[in-house]
């Protein structure tokens, strides 16, 4: 079954195809920079399919770039609070992808560049087209890529992320793959296929089991060692009394399908 009949946003496409919604990047003529009502409208829409019954969310674009990042002219002229507000509303809808309990997965056809590869980097998986490309350009001009940095550190690890920052030259997708920013880079006509293939493995299970399992992570990813175990034994303990968890095991040892019941 395909849904289009959802929310219509300015910026944005929004559809659905039986238990997988898409969110499109729109505005091709702008190179799908992350302007602040582009943002806005990204917000409302990982909010609104976060509370809905889709199992995974595919991230996608239109047009000859993925996003080319913050749109200078929100910036040009500025003063401090306005910059804040316009960074602080960035920082919460990145967030909110990564808050939602659906797996989030990119689908890069083309470049991605500053908060353009934020965005990539945020998302829970990405794939990306052979032809893509990746980079946070602010080291070759006059701001620094701060807050897409963030997000690219925690994919790439330090020496990488640093280098892609100070230098500002854009990577390829393979050395996207290689670094860890995306899952893997695939041949163009094939991107559709890997996508769907990747989000269809990622959505199978316990809904419940994988809501917990996403809101996990992020929470003892960052944490040292043994603050992270000490985080992660108590929620798998309060998992396993989980309906889903019970018919799991139930299932396994009589050697038979499950059925899954529960929701976030």
């Amino acid at each position: 079954m395909r849904d289009t009949s959802l929310v219509s946003y300015q910026h944005l496409l929004v559809t659905r195809d039986d238990t997988i919604t898409t969110i499109t990047l729109n505005r091709p003529e702008k190179r799908n920079a992350l302007a602040f009502d582009v943002m806005t409208e990204l917000l409302q829409a990982f909010r609104d399919v976060g509370a809905s019954d889709a199992l995974g969310v595919v991230l996608a674009a239109n047009g000859p770039v993925f996003s080319a990042g913050h749109n200078f002219g929100d910036m040009a002229g500025t003063d401090l609070a306005s910059a804040r507000r316009l960074l602080e509303l960035c920082t919460e809808m990145m967030d909110t992808i990564q808050e939602i309990p659906q797996p989030v997965i990119a689908k890069v056809h083309a470049l991605a560049t500053a908060a353009g590869c934020q965005l990539v980097a945020t998302c829970d998986l990405a794939i990306a087209a052979e032809s893509a490309g990746f980079a946070i350009p602010g080291g070759k001009g006059g701001l620094f890529c701060h807050t897409p940095l963030v997000a690219v550190a925690r994919s790439v690890g330090r020496k990488r992320a640093l280098e892609l920052a100070m230098t500002g030259d854009p990577i390829d997708a393979r050395t996207a793959a290689d670094w860890g920013l995306i899952n893997r880079a695939v041949p163009d006509d094939e991107l559709d296929a890997a996508v769907d293939d990747l989000i269809r493995r990622a959505t199978r299970g316990s809904v419940l089991s994988k809501a917990l399992g996403k809101r996990g992570y992020y929470a003892q990813v960052d944490l040292d060692q043994p603050k992270a175990y000490r985080y992660a034994i108590e929620l798998m303990a309060s998992s396993c009394l989980t309906a889903d968890a019970q018919e799991g095991i139930a299932a396994f040892l009589e050697k038979r399908k499950p059925t899954f019941s529960e929701r976030p």
